[in-house]
């Protein structure tokens, strides 16, 4: 199936579906494939971010402070 695209003239209220060009979707794959990678790294740096907390709550936990001194300082 062609990808299309909508086209409104606001003069006239006229509304056409259009074949996207071959330039046109190699920059809607482009797009599609930037988004996947961008999302892949927010996924990244919040499960580092998970960890590095974790591992900051392992160790106010190993000097002996409380559960709630913990939460208090990490939040």
């Amino acid at each position: 199936m062609a990808l299309m695209k909508i086209v409104v003239n606001c003069e006239t209220g006229v509304t056409e579906e259009i074949e996207l060009t071959p330039a046109e979707v190699a920059e809607v794959e482009a797009a599609q494939a930037q988004n996947v990678i961008d999302q892949a790294a927010r996924e990244a740096a919040e499960t580092a971010k998970a960890t590095a907390k974790a591992s900051a709550q392992a160790k106010l936990t190993a000097l002996g402070l409380t559960e709630a001194e913990v939460a208090a300082l990490i939040g």
